[in-house]
């Protein structure tokens, strides 16, 4: 065991910067490249012992055995209850801890939750860990968790880590995918559900995401350090995603060589390397060979070792004691987390609709059915279960009930007999042979949509999975593990035969020689079989609801499959065989309540029409099927509501891959289409009448607080919970404002007859929008709504109100140069990086592409405009007033081709007819052109005494750093170096 060695840095009485900087000056120059990857090393000499970022607890702690499992992160944002979330995270801390004092190099105390992307489109694959679609309401949940999870004492009970940092939102091609973020996107939507749970203290670490941002990757994003540490007085430890400082020089090929990769990574503000697991020599090669070379300095080592070593002097390691050294195993799981996880689960379920069936009376008897009915599915980042009430056992504690999978058994045949599943509960090769018991060949067919389906061998209830060797075999419970390899594709064949293809290697299956199955190396080989029908579960479970009182279905997704980390979902549909059944059964027995159990919305149209009750929740963890019982016979009012949008279908949403949230109206924010269900929908068992809407001012000022006061009443038979939501909507602005933002909300609860005055407050501060045409945010002079109601557009009460805010002026384009990704509106274009260290930039994406400039004032006349350009194929632009077809055409200019696409000129044309207040439109003739920034001249005038001169640009000296053209215009492109290469790196930059 390593021994204290005396020190200031141990003494826990002194500030925490003199600790650090003591510790700092005791290590060497070797023993602070140690503490730059995610296993860090221990320094004996010292006494420190080695430490390991990264323990996953989301949703309760993972992967380290039975731990408590609370409901999904989506499900945990969806009570609406900061505080509940919050007793959550404290409890999932407290597990951690426990954990770790069994096993302290298993199970760290960096914990990597929680996620706080915003949910931008459902059909992105990690929507389960996120908390909402909306910026605010995130942040809240995202504070609240980690708030929950690092405690309120000095010391920390753990060290929570957002992710993902910046604008992660598709699985597919995740890691060479760039997201273009324009300037109010960025700063109103996605920063600003990063921002408050690291202003405020809860989160300590920050995790960059795989992604591109703009063009760069986004561990390189000079927003780490430019912004997000600007947001928190105390040093924040920012680690890598697992295996990303190998795609800067792979996959992104954004590097030459890891040596100048990695110093780019830790000058842009990366302090750990989740690289090669717990094997760190290569990275500290690579960081050694980066010092050797002089891209980094031993400064820049000092800095990312200081924000180590605070994460881990705030977690008490070098203090005699610590408020947490109590907690043992004895919490894990202990029955408060029990009930808390009840109560979680409970106040996570969204009552989506309801005609009357709900609450359930006494019935007779219940009819369980559906897939989903009988088990509880843990996700990639859940906990083990550490026992498991599922819907079926829940509901069989309160009434009599009869079960039906209602999925469809089939047989399986090949040429020359069919395939046959070991009776054994171990499993064995599926084989193809004659004389097998029926049993033996009978699989029971799961479908999770997307094409993707289990099959489950009715011989021993084992399902089906391929082998390392290829060997298909019947031994797994069901989808599991990082590669899951339990799925399948039915392929249609001629004469309605199919192949099966698995979907983790893309291989179809083929019948070998000794009459086993086996993936085939060569696709011509596949096994052509027949899928005769041996069961219809749509049919049997018809049969058992129509002699039950009831009939609860119990439908959705499963974590692992069709929708996932590295996998997004193409559509919203339910799985075909699960819209049958429900079909099917609600035919059987009109009283058929619908319940949903998905970590994503689904385009449940039909459903909505046709049942009488539907019921959602996220996948709820071990005491799903209690909370399921108490809200289905009334013991709980639904008390959820929901953080996303539910759309009727997937053509109402934009590409995948667009995330400007803005342009393309998405959101609740910006849709404008009628929802399924809206953002903050959700029913009550009680019914609620609003009134008496007062606000404290008609006229407000940027600094003040607008109270909204209105009165609540349950006018219903039976007690409930309301959640008050307080939206507005700005109603003229120079640019295009939300239809409705939520601003706020309070969760009452209402026996019959009772009423509460509900107070909400606005800081009008909280309007301010990102102005790109000074940079900076801004509250605007104008007329406000305010919206209070159930959901976004469920508005009950609405009054108005008017900010004395500022007026946007035009633009003054020769005061400072126009950057070209600040534009206002565009078309055909894609945001990118000017330069591999900072600077956004806009390319050309087709001819005819366009940015423009809404509102510039070009005074008595502009002389010319040199632009900041490169190409590699050279090109021509052109600069249009007013309408980028039609509008007359001020100047033109021709890009000559570079030598690669940072090789930045200066291209300067003369202007005509640019004189007063017109909207620019800069015009890619054809693609492949990057414009970073615009440089006007205005023409000369006569000056007092007959002096002439020029604004904007000095005619002597142009404007030093931006490649302006001096008073003379140039025959030619001047040659301008790529801003922001690290020092030593020029030979790096390609």
């Amino acid at each position: 065991m390593n021994e204290p060695v005396p020190g200031t840095f141990r003494d826990p009485g002194l500030p925490l910067a003199a600790r650090i900087a003591d510790l700092l000056t005791r290590l060497t120059l070797e023993e602070k490249l140690g503490l730059l990857h995610q296993y860090q090393a221990a320094v004996p000499r010292l006494g420190l012992g080695s430490f390991r970022t990264g323990t996953e607890a989301l949703h309760g702690l993972a992967w380290l055995g039975p731990a408590t499992v609370f409901p999904q992160a989506v499900g945990l944002a969806s009570t609406w209850d900061p505080g509940l979330v919050r007793e959550v995270g404290a409890a999932t801390g407290d597990e951690v801890v426990a954990f770790h004092r069994k096993d302290p190099a298993g199970a760290g105390l960096n914990v990597w939750a929680p996620v706080v992307n915003p949910l931008r489109d459902p059909r992105w694959g990690r929507n389960e860990e996120g908390y909402s679609e909306d910026p605010w309401l995130t942040g809240v949940m995202g504070t609240a968790f980690a708030r929950g999870l690092r405690g309120d004492h000095r010391v920390l009970r753990t060290a929570p880590t957002l992710k993902h940092f910046l604008a992660y939102n598709n699985e597919t091609d995740r890691c060479v995918t760039s997201s273009n973020l324009p300037p109010r996107v960025l700063y109103e939507y996605e920063l600003a559900a990063f921002r408050p749970a690291i202003e405020s203290g809860a989160a300590v670490s920050l995790m960059p995401s795989y992604n591109l941002v703009n063009g760069r990757p986004a561990m390189l994003s000079p927003l780490i350090n430019d912004v997000v540490r600007g947001w928190t007085g105390d040093d924040l430890l920012v680690v890598s995603d697992a295996y990303a400082p190998a795609n800067l020089t792979g996959l992104q090929d954004y590097y030459g060589d890891p040596a100048a990769a990695y110093a780019a990574a830790v000058r842009a503000g990366l302090d750990s390397f989740t690289q090669d697991d717990d094997r760190p020599a290569d990275t500290l090669g690579h960081l050694r060979a980066a010092l050797e070379r002089g891209l980094l300095g031993e400064d820049d080592v000092d800095t990312a070792v200081r924000h180590a070593l605070s994460v881990r002097f705030r977690l008490g390691e070098f203090d005699p004691a610590t408020p947490y050294d109590d907690i043992t195993e004895e919490v894990v799981n202990r029955p408060e987390h029990q009930a808390l996880a009840r109560r979680a689960a409970t106040r996570s379920f969204v009552l989506l609709k309801n005609e009357g069936l709900l609450p359930l009376g006494r019935p007779a008897k219940v009819a369980v059915i559906g897939q989903l009915a009988d088990t509880l599915m843990e996700d990639w980042y859940s906990g083990t279960l550490p026992y498991a009430v599922t819907a079926r056992a829940g509901l069989s504690e309160r009434c009599a009930t009869e079960f039906c999978e209602g999925v469809d058994r089939v047989a399986l045949h090949a040429p020359g007999g069919p395939v046959t599943a070991a009776e054994d509960f171990g499993g064995g090769p599926l084989v193809v042979r004659q004389g097998a018991e029926p049993k033996a060949t009978w699989f029971d067919l799961f479908d999770w949509g997307g094409g993707a389906y289990a099959l489950r061998a009715a011989a021993n209830g084992r399902y089906v999975s391929v082998g390392d060797d290829g060997v298909l075999v019947n031994d797994q419970p069901g989808p599991n593990g990082w590669e899951v390899r339990q799925t399948f594709r039915l392929d249609e064949r001629p004469r309605g035969a199919l192949a099966l293809r698995h979907i983790s290697t893309g291989r179809h299956v083929e019948l070998a020689p000794d009459g086993t199955l086996r993936l085939a190396d060569d696709p011509d080989a596949a096994a052509v079989l027949t899928l005769e029908p041996v069961l219809s579960g749509a049919q049997a479970a018809a049969g058992l609801a129509a002699g039950a009182d009831v009939a609860v279905v119990i439908v959705g997704d499963h974590p692992l499959v069709n929708g996932r980390e590295t996998e997004d979902r193409a559509d919203l549909a339910l799985p075909p065989a699960q819209e049958a059944l429900v079909r099917a059964v609600h035919a059987a027995n009109p009283a058929t309540v619908l319940v949903i159990s998905s970590g994503y919305p689904f385009a449940v149209t039909s459903a909505q029409e046709e049942l009488p009750a539907v019921l959602w929740s996220a996948h709820g963890g071990q005491e799903y099927g209690h909370a399921l019982a108490d809200v289905l016979f009334g013991n709980a009012d639904p008390a959820g509501r929901l953080t996303q949008t539910w759309y009727r279908s997937a053509r109402e949403l934009p590409d995948l891959f667009d995330y400007d949230i803005i342009a393309t109206d998405s959101t609740y924010m910006y849709y404008r289409g009628t929802p399924l269900y809206p953002f903050g929908h959700g029913e009550s068992y009680a019914r609620f009448e609003y009134s008496g809407l007062e606000l404290s001012a008609g006229t407000v000022a940027p600094g003040d607080v607008l109270t909204v006061r209105l009165t609540v009443a349950n006018t219903g038979s039976r007690p409930g919970e309301e959640v008050v939501q307080l939206y507005t909507r700005q109603r003229r602005s120079r640019v295009k404002q939300p239809l409705r933002r939520l601003r706020g909300f309070e969760r009452v609860r209402l026996v019959p007859g009772e009423s509460r005055v509900v107070t909400l407050e606005l800081k009008v501060a909280d309007l301010a929008f990102w102005d790109v045409t000074r940079g900076r945010f801004v509250v605007e002079d104008a007329p406000h709504k305010v919206l209070v109601g159930r959901s976004s557009r469920d508005i009950r009460l609405s009054g108005r109100f008017t900010v004395t805010g500022e007026r946007i002026p035009p633009r003054d384009p020769y005061t400072s140069p126009m950057g070209a990704a600040d534009n206002d509106e565009y078309d055909g274009v894609v945001l990118c990086d000017a330069a591999r260290v900072t600077g956004d930039a806009v390319r050309g994406a087709a001819p005819g592409a366009w940015i423009a400039f809404r509102d510039v004032d070009f005074g008595a006349g502009a002389a010319g405009c040199a632009l900041t350009v490169t190409s590699t194929e050279g090109g021509v632009l052109t600069l249009r007033l007013d309408d980028p077809l039609f509008g007359p055409v001020a100047g033109a200019l021709s890009v000559a081709p570079a030598r690669d696409r940072y090789d930045l000129v200066s291209v300067a044309c003369p202007l005509a007819g640019a004189a007063g207040v017109h909207d620019l439109y800069v015009v890619f003739e054809n693609e492949g052109v990057t414009v970073s920034e615009l440089v006007f001249t205005e023409a000369a005038v006569p000056a007092e005494g007959g002096a002439r001169g020029t604004r904007g640009i000095p005619a002597a000296e142009g404007r030093a750093g931006h490649g302006a053209p001096s008073a003379q215009w140039p025959q030619g492109p001047v040659r301008k170096a790529a801003r922001g290469v690290p020092r030593g790196a020029a030979e790096a930059a390609r």
